[in-house]
């Protein structure tokens, strides 16, 4: 940050008084900017008939990572709850319609300043089409998943425990649970979100 979003003066970076933070603080009118993380939502679609079970996947026609896999999701707006976030990216990167289910599963990704939250979700039906962020949205099964080809880690991570509460669901019974960690692994420099 540059410029105060208040009065247009510089900014400088300091710890405002009574804070523990360097905050952006207007040189001109004090005005202290607070920078916080970004949410990104978004949902795991399914499609289950016959026993068979495949998530949509979104290939992503924007970068950072460009090309590579992703479940549908981006950043939370204004004005909006983190339900009706999920439910917008689906609608805007897959063109899918859905029911969605309850909170999954919420990931930490410290180092780019974003929490990634992912909700179950069901598809109402197979209309589905890329939005324009999208260069192409598939079902996939678990053995179809395009792991290598995954856009952030985070969408790995998802995938592999919604797989895993799957199988305990069917060796066990359990159900879906919530799951929320902190991603650690570094990433390639356009490995950004």
């Amino acid at each position: 940050m540059k410029y105060c979003s208040e009065c247009a003066a510089p900014v400088t970076l300091t710890v405002p008084e009574g804070d523990n933070r360097p905050r952006h603080v207007c040189t001109n009118c004090g005005t202290i900017h607070y920078l916080n993380p970004k949410m990104v939502l978004g949902s795991i679609p399914v499609w289950e008939r016959d026993g068979e079970l495949k998530v949509l996947l979104c290939k992503r026609a924007i970068e950072p990572r460009l090309g590579y896999w992703t479940l549908p999701a981006g950043f939370m707006e204004n004005g909006e709850t983190t339900a009706e976030a999920a439910i917008r990216e689906t609608e805007e990167e897959a063109g899918a319609h859905i029911a969605l289910g309850k909170l999954f599963s919420m990931l930490n990704v410290v180092r780019v300043q974003q929490v990634h939250m992912f909700y179950l979700a069901t598809l109402l039906d197979l209309d589905f089409a890329p939005g324009i962020e999208s260069l192409d949205v598939q079902l996939f099964s678990e053995a179809e998943i395009p792991w290598d080809d995954l856009a952030f880690p985070t969408i790995r991570a998802t995938l592999e425990l919604f797989f895993a509460d799957r199988a305990r669901m069917r060796d066990a019974g359990a159900d879906y649970g919530f799951h929320a960690h902190d991603i650690h692994r570094a990433m390639r420099s356009d490995d950004a979100s």
